[in-house]
């Protein structure tokens, strides 16, 4: 077989391994849906990611791509007419004005450990080189601004983490995906004096989105989140604001955790979960116990729709005390992920 003739514009990549038929190519629209969608289903037996996607899911997701053009900050590479792997850069200022270029990529196991994952490493790193370079260009980053490269990586990907030590990148942070039982008694703590619960209306969506970005800016990492992101939460397939619980103080958002049910991941992987994800509480609100108080609740809100078990993800080294919190209400870690950065200058 040859190469399609519909698949012009070839891109040659200086560090590609000679493989028959391989070449390399950029996005080219919603076609391509359908191979990003095979290739995360071909990688997360082997890569141990438990996830469910669907072809909505992915159209959604780059309906409100921010700081990345797919035309441009994308990369498939295809054997004849079979796709193997793709990749996608995006870029993002973070709190501490830190300039932080993510790349990923997604590869069928069988074409693994040939070269192809490292050239197209080097590749994502040149196309994030010229995005920092035309940024300070035009003044919108500084001579001084920190570059930093980063990939995110599980602790089944040990293909992926040895690769990049090899390439340069150093593990800077981990968190944990937790898991607790809601067959274990579950203590509901009490709320602070003057809070309480209330149902969120849908005008109040953008106040309590708002809240939770307030509260998150203290984190590790923080990026704003742009206009994109926020229209990308409400129409997500998990988006279910009966499930949360919110505590307000008067009209004031005082803290919240954002619960949602995946049914299509707890039918793929024959469980009953609930995740009570999006815990937060804002800075005035804080070391009164109110965290506890909203966790616990939605723990026996899970409970009583007949979850069998609740998740959720933490950073290891968060300094407001989160994992202890989480440990200490019944979850326990079930695996890691690792933050992998590597810095550059664009002298180099």
């Amino acid at each position: 077989m040859s190469k399609p003739e519909a698949l012009a514009g070839e891109i040659l990549l200086e560090d590609a391994p000679q493989i028959p038929g391989l070449f390399f190519r950029r996005f080219q629209g919603e076609s391509d849906y359908p191979h990003i969608l095979a290739l995360i289903n071909a990688a997360k037996t082997a890569d141990e990611l438990e996830r469910s996607d669907t072809l909505e899911d992915i159209a959604h997701y780059y309906t409100h791509l921010h700081n990345c053009d797919p035309y441009e900050d994308m990369l498939f590479a295809q054997v004849n007419e079979e796709v193997i792997a793709y990749s996608r850069m995006e870029w993002n200022l973070n709190s501490k004005g830190e300039w932080l270029g993510f790349h990923l990529n997604f590869m069928r196991p069988e074409w693994r450990r040939k070269g192809i994952g490292r050239a197209m490493l080097r590749s994502n790193e040149h196309r994030l080189r010229q995005i920092a370079a035309a940024m300070l260009k035009k003044g919108e980053i500084q001579g001084s601004t920190p570059l930093i490269f980063e990939v995110f990586s599980g602790d089944g990907e040990a293909g992926k983490a040895a690769l990049l030590e090899a390439e340069g990148y150093e593990p800077v942070r981990y968190s944990y995906s937790m898991v607790r039982s809601l067959s274990d008694p579950i203590e509901v703590s009490p709320m602070p004096e003057g809070l309480e619960i209330r149902p969120v209306r849908p005008e109040q969506y953008r106040q309590v989105w708002d809240a939770d970005q307030e509260a998150f800016q203290d984190h590790w990492n923080y990026m704003p989140a742009p206009e994109e992101e926020y229209q990308r939460w409400l129409n997500e397939s998990i988006f279910n604001p009966s499930l949360w619980r919110v505590a307000w103080d008067g009209d004031e958002v005082a803290g919240m955790v954002l619960n949602f049910l995946n049914e299509q991941e707890n039918e793929e992987y024959q469980r009953k979960r609930g995740y009570t994800e999006g815990i937060s509480v804002r800075r005035p609100w804080r070391r009164r116990g109110l965290a506890r108080a909203l966790l616990t609740r939605s723990l026996l809100m899970f409970k009583e729709m007949g979850m069998d078990e609740a998740a959720l993800g933490v950073d290891t080294q968060n300094l407001s005390g989160a994992l202890r919190l989480y440990e200490s209400v019944g979850f326990r870690p079930a695996k890691r992920h690792t933050f992998y950065w590597k810095r550059f200058n664009l002298h180099k």
